[in-house]
C-alpha cells in the first residue's frame, strides 16, 4: 500500500512538472512572439478584429488622426480620415506615427498573430512606390511636414525625396500657377492627403 502511495505520488508530481514545462514553454514563445510584433501588424490586426476598423494615431507632429485604414504597405498605412477631415484620404508613413491611441478592447485585438492570408503584394510596396502613383496621376495633394502643409502635384519622386509643385488649393498644376518647387526628404512627410483638402 505504501508503494502505491509512493508510486501515485511520484506519477503527479512527474505530470505537474510535465505540465509546468508546458506552460513556461508557451509562456515563452508567447514572449518571443510579442518581441517580434511590429507596428504595422498591430495595426493590421486592429483592422482585422473589428468590425468599425478605426484607429486614432498621434502624429510625431502632434496632430492627432481618426483613421479607418483600407490599405497598409511595407512602410505606410493608407485611408480615410474621419472627424473634421471627413471625405479626405491620406497616406501616413509608419515613422510618421508617435502613437496609436487604444480603447482597452483594442488593446488584446491589437496583439492577435496577423493572419497568414492577409500577405498581399501592397504589403511589400514601400511609401516611394504609393507617391511615385499619385505622380503619375497628377493628384492634388497636401504634404504635412513637421513644420508646414504645403499643397500642390508631385512633380518627380526619387529614392528618398520627393519633388513638389507647390501652387493653391484646388488648381491644376500649370507652369504660371507654380509658386515654387520644393524638394522634400521622404524622411520629414508626416501625412500626405488627397481629397477634401483646406
Amino acid at each position: 500500500m505504501r508503494w502505491d502511495n509512493l508510486f501515485d505520488d511520484l506519477e503527479g508530481q512527474l505530470e505537474y512538472e510535465r505540465d509546468a514545462e508546458d506552460s513556461n514553454l508557451r509562456a515563452e514563445e508567447e514572449r518571443l512572439r510579442l518581441g517580434r510584433l511590429a507596428l504595422r501588424g498591430r495595426l493590421v490586426s486592429i483592422v482585422a478584429s473589428e468590425a468599425t476598423g478605426v484607429v486614432r494615431v498621434v502624429l510625431v507632429s502632434g496632430d492627432r488622426l481618426t483613421l479607418r485604414p483600407n490599405a497598409f504597405g511595407r512602410d505606410w498605412v493608407a485611408g480615410d480620415l474621419l472627424g473634421a477631415s471627413t471625405g479626405a484620404q491620406c497616406v501616413v508613413p509608419m515613422a510618421a506615427i508617435a502613437g496609436v491611441l487604444l480603447q482597452p478592447p483594442q488593446v488584446e485585438g491589437s496583439l492577435e498573430p496577423e493572419a497568414e492570408s492577409s500577405a498581399r503584394l501592397s504589403d511589400r510596396i514601400g511609401l516611394p512606390f504609393v507617391l511615385r502613383d499619385l505622380c503619375r496621376r497628377r493628384t492634388n495633394i497636401e504634404v504635412q511636414t513637421g513644420t508646414e502643409r504645403l499643397h500642390g502635384t508631385i512633380d518627380r519622386v526619387g529614392r528618398d525625396h520627393l519633388d513638389l509643385a507647390v501652387h493653391d488649393v484646388g488648381t491644376v498644376r500649370r507652369a504660371g500657377d507654380v509658386h515654387e518647387v520644393r524638394i522634400l526628404p521622404l524622411a520629414h512627410i508626416v501625412l500626405v492627403k488627397l481629397g477634401r483638402q483646406g
